[in-house]
């Protein structure tokens, strides 16, 4: 089993046996090494030793997978360098999209024209004001020309200078939202942050920023940026205003969170109507994960995938439709078996936007691991 930190606070990982993940999962703060030393040898037969113990706590603190002093440390150093820094840094140019700007342009226009890309024809909705879109987080090498999908409505629309891009936060968040107000970094230049429509959020909201050192480490939002670029920003400047979200359909059922997710909308909504300046929120999101690197007890099979892609697109229709809550109230009803991770900037967009249309555009999956692990993604587009 190998151990490394989503938020990218550790940059290292922790190759352990199998044995010692039970060891682990009582690594919880309620259990002495003493207990969990017990725990061990009633499940496995055999004794411990303390010095293997004490060796493993010492490897995890010193990697920062404990939670505690030196972990807190590096925290607030890293929040620190990341707050003095000019720009949010690309994190993932030259491993999931090309590092060169002409080789990028190159692979965006390969999206559009690939066999499962939308070409360059010209949209039924060609001329229109667009609201909103959906689009993957998944790697770009392989879904890119399902993000092209909906960039193509964006790209023939009436097409506004802002847009207020949510994105999943993978790795959680302290609070609902995490807002920052870096610019963005790509290969084919800078993405301004929208500093007057910001300046009011922090305002109005300041716990929102509290964890905006999630971003560094993100991809949600990085993915969207050259696209916004090739489309929108070699017509006419633009800025965006970047959100990362993490909060379930179930959790909406808590008092607390609801209030936060309101709050933070409603604030949003009513800064952005103020400023009297047309916008597109883009949702950044994947849909279900299926198999066992997540979760499942068995690979999925091409029968369990269909069944899925089927309760994808059902889930979908309230989306098309602008009923955030009808959308929650899906995946409640269901539990949430299938693990919707975009969820979060899905309703978001839906509480964000007016629109008289929405539409699914194309849907596809993506392979994780060799045993079958699937991410299901779609890309929409709203008017």
């Amino acid at each position: 089993m190998v151990l490394w930190d989503p938020t990218g606070l550790s940059k290292d990982k922790l190759v352990l046996p199998l044995n010692y993940f039970f060891i682990i999962q009582h690594f919880d703060g309620e259990h002495s090494l003493a207990e969990i030393g017990a725990l061990y040898l009633k499940r496995f037969g055999e004794f411990l030793g303390p010095s293997k113990m004490q060796q493993l706590v010492f490897d995890l603190n010193e990697k920062l997978f404990l939670e505690g002093q030196r972990t807190e440390d590096a925290r607030r150093m890293a929040r620190e360098v990341y707050r003095q820094s000019p720009l949010r840094r690309a994190a993932f140019a030259g491993r999931s999209y090309e590092a060169d700007g002409v080789k990028l342009k190159k692979q965006i226009d390969g999206f559009f024209t690939s066999k499962e890309g939308p070409d360059f024809k010209p949209s039924v909705h060609a001329g229109k004001k667009i609201k909103g879109l959906v689009a993957p987080t998944y790697d770009l090498k392989q879904a890119g020309p399902i993000y092209a999908w909906g960039y193509k409505e964006l790209q023939d629309a009436e097409q506004p200078d802002l847009f207020v891009i949510i994105g999943t936060a993978s790795a959680g968040l302290d609070h609902v939202f995490a807002v920052t107000d870096k610019d963005f970094e790509t290969p084919l230049g800078i993405v301004r942050a929208d500093q007057p429509i910001l300046d009011q959020l922090k305002s109005a909201l300041p716990t929102s920023f509290e964890d905006d050192l999630c971003h560094q480490a993100e991809q949600a939002i990085e993915f969207q940026l050259p696209f916004l670029q090739d489309i929108v920003g070699t017509k006419k400047p633009f800025t965006i205003v970047p959100i990362l979200s993490s909060f379930s359909a179930a959790s909406l059922s808590d008092p607390t969170i609801r209030q936060s997710v309101d709050q933070f909308l409603s604030g949003l909504r009513e800064i952005l109507e103020q400023s009297s300046r047309t916008y597109c929120v883009v949702a950044a999101g994947e849909l279900a994960h299926l198999g066992i690197r997540y979760g499942d007890k068995a690979p999925p099979t091409d029968f369990s995938f269909h069944r899925c892609m089927q309760f994808d697109l059902e889930m979908l229709k309230p989306v098309e439709e602008r009923q955030p809550e009808e959308f929650a109230n899906y995946i409640r009803k269901e539990q949430d078996q299938r693990r919707i991770s975009g969820f979060s900037p899905i309703y978001s967009l839906l509480r964000l936007i007016e629109a008289e249309s929405g539409q699914v555009l194309r849907y596809d999956r993506g392979i994780t691991d060799q045993y079958n692990s699937t991410v299901t993604y779609a890309s929409m587009a709203f008017f």
